[in-house]
């Protein structure tokens, strides 16, 4: 598998690299945020690490771009920032990245990840499956696809996992750190914040007043559940 590392401190990417290399992964490198989105559509890495300070164009605007494109919005992006506040790090989440991790960071914890990011993937690309319906909402989970009264919405991976998980148990509750855990495959430091971003933008997407959620029901103190009953 390939995996696109792009940071602008050469040091960084060469210690990604070695102990990315040493698990048997071929590693693509870029100093800039111009050069890396030509990697990306060039060469359509498994993964991408990706910095968010960068010259030419910020981790920011690549991950965007990333995204915004049809043959490689579904990448697994894992951001990397020296910037640790909360701000930087929901913005990141916002745009689609799957992951976050503030340097200096352990290597070991960044390979976990990302080995963890991978498994998904292949899990997913491995396994046709068939369709939810749900009132107005349609998961076709073969083709990767949310209909909402017929309409195709754009999903991250992040947030059409966490809604098929959701809408494939109706009534039944999640806490946020079973939800961290089972979606993001590994124990994400306790920050169920990402969760709650990701949830306010599927129901953005889903729901006809996000406000008064119909779908995705909030459990104080708990987490969520799927309201409707699936027909």
């Amino acid at each position: 598998m390939k995996i696109l590392v792009v940071d602008d401190e050469a040091p960084i990417v060469e210690l990604i690299k070695f102990n990315l290399e040493r698990e048997g992964y071929k590693v693509l490198e870029a100093y800039d945020g111009i050069r890396a989105l030509e990697i990306v559509k060039k060469e359509l890495p498994d993964l991408v690490i990706l910095d968010i300070m960068l010259p030419g164009m910020s981790g920011l605007e690549v991950c965007k771009n990333i995204r915004n494109n049809e043959k490689t919005a579904e990448i697994p992006i894992i951001m990397l920032s020296a910037r640790g506040e909360e701000v930087d790090k929901i913005l990141g989440l916002e745009l689609g990245a799957d992951d976050y991790m503030v340097k200096p960071f352990s290597p070991r914890e960044l390979v976990a990840r990302v080995k963890a990011r991978l498994r998904r993937l292949e899990g997913r690309e491995g396994k046709k499956e068939g369709i939810i319906k749900i009132k107005d909402i349609v998961i076709d989970q073969e083709k990767f696809a949310v209909y909402v009264k017929g309409k195709k919405m754009d999903f991250t991976p992040k947030e059409f996992e966490l809604l098929k998980l959701l809408a494939s148990n109706p009534g039944k509750v999640f806490t946020r750190e079973y939800l961290l855990e089972k979606i993001w495959g590994y124990e994400f430091l306790g920050d169920t914040r990402t969760v709650d971003v990701h949830i306010r933008h599927i129901r953005q997407k889903i729901e006809d007043n996000p406000a008064d959620p119909v779908y995705i029901e909030t459990v104080r103190g708990v987490g969520y559940r799927f309201g409707e009953e699936k027909k």
